[in-house]
């Protein structure tokens, strides 16, 4: 399994969601620049505000709040990063030094290892948010990981 951005919080959500209803799991999954905290309690959101060339911190409740409606924020379902992290599949983790999402990413790949899965997690230096699908048209999209 794979996903960008919203979509990298949703692969986490379908793998807690299946471990808990015992189904079979991939053998592994890569998320790029995951957004999995729809709280958005990261340091990096207001740390990296204005590095980040694709999201301002007031977007991020904006773009929650479409999200969610009523639900909330701290949801495990929505929001990985209150789930339990246990008994995932091995985990790739690519993200961006300038992102918002930046201790998205980071915190997730802590709480996997602290329940003892495997994950793997890449920070590359100013690239754009999901720069990987845009083979092409930036240069580091092309560059070999």
């Amino acid at each position: 399994m794979a996903g960008d951005s919203a979509g990298g919080g949703i692969v986490l959500s379908v793998l807690v969601s299946a471990r808990e209803a015992d189904l079979p799991l991939p053998s592994c999954a890569v998320v790029f620049s995951p957004w999995t905290d729809l709280a958005a309690t990261g340091a990096s959101i207001r740390g990296n505000d204005g590095r980040c060339e694709m999201f301002r911190p007031e977007n991020m409740a904006q773009f929650a709040s479409a999200y969610l409606g009523v639900a909330s924020r701290r949801d495990p379902r929505a929001s990985p990063f209150y789930a339990d992290l246990g008994g995932l599949p091995p985990l790739l983790i690519q993200v961006g030094d300038t992102e918002l999402l930046l201790d998205d990413a980071v915190r997730v790949h802590q709480r996997i290892e602290l329940a003892g899965g495997r994950s793997t997690l890449s920070i590359f230096h100013e690239v754009l948010h999901c720069w990987q699908m845009l083979v092409g048209l930036v240069p580091e999209a092309d560059a070999p990981n």
